[in-house]
C-alpha cells in the first residue's frame, strides 16, 4: 500500500465572498503537507485569485453557462445548477485519480452544494464540509454521504476571526491527515451488507457474520439508528454490495410514523434499484424511536416504551401503524430489479417482542403478520417461519436462501483465501 505524502486537496467555496477564508485554508493545507486545488462556485462575482477550476468550468460541467445560471431565476436555482456542475467535475477528478481529498466551506448555500458533491464521490475518498449548519436537523438524512465528515464553522458568517480560524485550521489538518492515511476499500471478496441493531435487540448477526465469512464474503454490519441505514443505502446506490441482508427495518417504520430517527424516504429502495439481490426481514419494525431527552410524544404516551440510553428511547407501535408499515415494505420490495426474499418470523421481531416481555403486543404482531402475508406478492419470495427472529431457525432460513442464490448464480460466489 503506497503512502500519499503530499495529498491533493480539492477546496470548494465561493471565492467572490469568502476569498479570505479560502486563502487562509490554502495556507493551512500547505502547512499540513498538502497541495490545494481550488474550485470556485461563485455565480455573480470573481475571486481575487485564479482557481484551478473556475465558475465557467463548473457551469460547463453542468452543460450550461454561468450567464444562463445567473439568469435562472433566483439564488436557489442558480446554486442548484452549480451543484450539478461541481458534483460532476469533482467526480471526474476522482475518477481520473487527480485528487486525494475534498473539503468545502459554506453557509446553507455552500453546504447544500457540498452535500451533492460528497454524494457523487466514491466511498473512501476523504470528504469534509465546514458548515454553519453542521449537525443540524436542517440536513435530512438522505443528503449525507456514507463517509462524510463535518465540522461546525463557529464564528464563520462574515470574515476571519480567532474563533473561525481555529475551526478552519482544524478542518484543513483533518482533511490532509485523512487523505494521507485513508485506506480505500479493496473489495478483495464480495461484500455482503447486514442491517441490525445491538446484540441485545437483534442477535442474528452473531451467527450470520461468521457463517458468511466462512463462505468467502466480506460482511459489513450497519447499525439501523438512522445514519447507519443511510450509509448502507448510500453504498447500495453505488452498487457497492454483492447482496444485502436487510433484516432490521426499524428506520422504515420510523420514517413512516414521523420519527426523526430515520434514514430518509428511500430506505429499502436503493439496493433493489441497483439490481442487488436482497434477503429482507422485519426486524424491530414494531419499535418507534424518539430522542430520550424529549418528552414521550403524545401519540405514543399510552404505549409501552423502553429508554435505551440518554439519547434514544423506543415505544411500540399500534396495530394500525403496523399494517401501514407492512404495505409500505411490500411496495418498496415490489420495485426491486433483482431477486428479493422476505423472511417473516411470526414468533416475534425483536428481543422484547416475546410473551411476558415488556414490549410484546401479540394482537399488533398478528395484525402485522396478516398484513405482510397479504401484501407480499411474486416475484418476491415469502418465507414464513413459526419462530422468533432471534432463533436458530431464522438464521438457517436466511443462510438457506443465500446458499441457494449462490448456487443459482444470483449472488456471486465467495472467495476463500487459503493461507500459504
Amino acid at each position: 500500500m503506497s503512502e500519499i505524502t503530499q495529498p491533493r486537496i480539492l477546496l470548494i467555496g465561493t471565492g467572490d465572498t469568502k476569498a479570505d477564508e479560502l486563502t487562509f485554508m490554502t495556507e493551512c493545507i500547505g502547512r499540513a503537507g498538502g497541495t490545494t486545488i481550488m474550485m470556485d462556485i461563485s455565480v455573480l462575482g470573481d475571486p481575487p485569485y485564479r482557481p484551478a477550476h473556475d465558475k465557467h468550468a463548473v457551469a460547463a460541467a453542468a452543460h450550461t453557462t454561468v450567464d444562463v445560471i445567473a439568469s435562472s431565476g433566483d439564488e436557489n436555482s442558480a446554486m442548484s445548477l452549480m451543484a450539478v456542475g461541481a458534483a460532476n467535475l469533482a467526480r471526474d477528478l476522482a475518477d481520473r485519480d487527480a485528487i486525494d481529498g475534498v473539503i468545502a466551506i459554506g453557509g446553507t448555500m455552500g453546504t447544500d452544494l457540498a452535500l451533492d458533491v460528497a454524494q457523487a464521490l466514491p466511498l473512501g475518498l476523504p470528504k469534509l464540509i465546514v458548515s454553519t449548519v453542521a449537525f443540524s436537523h436542517l440536513i435530512p438524512p438522505h443528503r449525507v454521504a456514507a463517509d462524510l465528515m463535518m465540522i461546525l464553522w463557529a464564528g464563520g458568517l462574515y470574515g476571519l476571526n480567532g474563533t473561525c480560524t481555529a475551526v478552519l485550521s482544524q478542518a484543513c489538518g483533518a482533511i490532509v491527515g485523512a487523505a494521507k492515511s485513508a485506506i480505500r476499500p479493496r473489495n478483495e471478496r464480495p461484500v455482503v451488507a447486514i442491517t441490525s441493531l445491538g446484540k441485545s435487540c437483534l442477535r442474528y448477526m452473531v451467527e450470520l457474520k461468521p457463517q458468511l465469512e466462512k463462505r468467502g464474503y466480506e460482511v459489513v454490519v450497519f447499525h439501523t439508528t438512522g445514519m447507519g441505514g443511510r450509509a448502507m443505502e448510500s453504498i447500495a446506490a453505488q452498487g457497492g454490495f454483492a447482496a444485502v441482508l436487510d433484516l432490521s427495518l426499524q428506520e422504515v417504520a420510523n420514517q413512516l410514523t414521523g420519527s426523526v430517527v430515520n434514514s430518509g424516504a428511500d430506505r429499502l429502495e436503493n439496493a433493489g434499484r441497483a439490481g442487488i439481490p436482497q434477503i429482507v426481514a422485519p426486524g424491530a419494525i414494531d419499535m418507534i424511536d424518539f430522542p430520550a431527552w424529549l418528552p414521550v410524544p403524545n401519540e405514543l404516551s399510552d404505549r409501552p416504551f423502553h429508554a435505551h440510553n440518554r439519547l434514544l428511547a423506543s415505544a411500540t407501535s399500534k396495530a394500525v401503524d403496523r399494517r401501514r408499515i407492512a404495505r409500505a415494505i411490500a411496495d418498496k420490495l415490489s420495485q426491486a430489479r433483482a431477486p428479493v426474499a422476505f423472511v417473516l418470523p411470526t414468533g416475534g421481531i425483536q428481543q422484547w417482542d416475546r410473551a411476558g416481555e415488556a414490549l410484546h403486543d401479540p394482537d399488533a404482531l398478528a395484525a402485522f403478520v396478516d398484513a405482510m402475508r397479504s401484501a407480499i406478492a411474486p416475484p418476491v419470495e415469502l418465507h414464513e417461519i413459526k419462530d422468533h427472529i432471534n432463533s436458530t431457525l431464522f438464521n438457517e432460513t436466511v443462510l438457506g436462501i443465500f446458499d441457494r442464490w449462490v448456487e443459482a448464480g444470483i449472488v456471486p460466489a465467495g472467495r476463500i483465501t487459503v493461507a500459504a
